[in-house]
């Protein structure tokens, strides 16, 4: 598993609107880059809604919060449509970002770890914890209380 003090690895990997979302895009500004085990499931929706229900204040510190699951871009878009999610959901079907990022299940499925990225490209921290709310609440810790 990538650790703090790594460079967050780049990916290309499409979002819920099957277009192409690339992680270095958002190089010069912090990322909460959070995987979850499957889209509208009771866990993931808590955290996903967790995240949006903090967006503005994330936004107006100019942190970015991107979500990725094994599950496919139309279950992706059905989960952000449902709960009106703003931000990207990597569809990470292929299952090449939880790889990289050495969170990939033996079931295939990826486990609910989120990666706090510096402006940099550096992981600042890792939030490797099954309880939904821990990853939101160490996210705002980290960005929004400075």
């Amino acid at each position: 598993m990538v650790e703090t003090g790594q460079a967050a690895p780049d990916f290309v990997a499409p979002d819920q609107d099957g277009k192409s979302f690339t992680l270095s895009s958002l190089r010069g500004a912090p990322v909460v880059l959070y995987f979850y085990p499957a889209a509208d499931t009771p866990g993931c929706t808590v955290e996903a809604k967790g995240f949006q229900n903090y967006l503005a204040e994330f936004a107006a510190k100019k942190v970015h919060i991107v979500g990725v699951s094994t599950d496919d871009c139309p279950a992706q878009k059905a989960f952000a449509n449902k709960y009106g999610l703003r931000f990207p959901l990597i569809a990470d079907s292929k299952k090449d970002v939880a790889t990289k990022y050495g969170v990939l299940k033996p079931s295939g499925t990826a486990r609910r770890v989120t990666f706090l990225i510096d402006a940099g490209g550096q992981v600042v921290e890792v939030v490797d914890s099954s309880s939904a709310d821990t990853h939101v609440v160490r996210a705002r810790e980290r960005f929004l209380t400075s």
